[in-house]
């Protein structure tokens, strides 16, 4: 495990690649993080009602369980993933948020 996957040997940075708007009456949004390599990912839902506070923040990356992670199997989602990956790393500090 590398230094840009891994926070401790316990769990794996994974950065913010999707946001999308859940179609069923829930009204959720759906965060999407995945690794560098865009091999796993880690979903998190958050209902629309959670925004309506002075708390909106979104984090870029997570530092999550490796057991937390789904795996993509797609080649396409995977390099999108692992680009829009480099491209937050690029941009944001692991701690920063939206």
């Amino acid at each position: 495990m590398d230094d840009q996957q891994a926070t401790t040997q316990e769990t794996v940075r994974v950065w913010l690649v999707e946001r999308t708007y859940s179609d069923d009456e829930q009204n959720l949004i759906i965060l999407t993080y995945a690794t560098p390599d865009g091999r796993r990912d880690f979903r998190k839902e958050r209902a629309l009602t959670s925004y309506t506070g002075d708390h909106r923040e979104t984090p870029v990356s997570m530092a999550v369980s490796p057991d937390n992670l789904g795996t993509v199997d797609d080649a396409e989602t995977r390099e999108r993933y692992a680009g829009e990956v480099e491209r937050m790393q690029s941009t944001h500090e692991p701690d920063d948020v939206l």
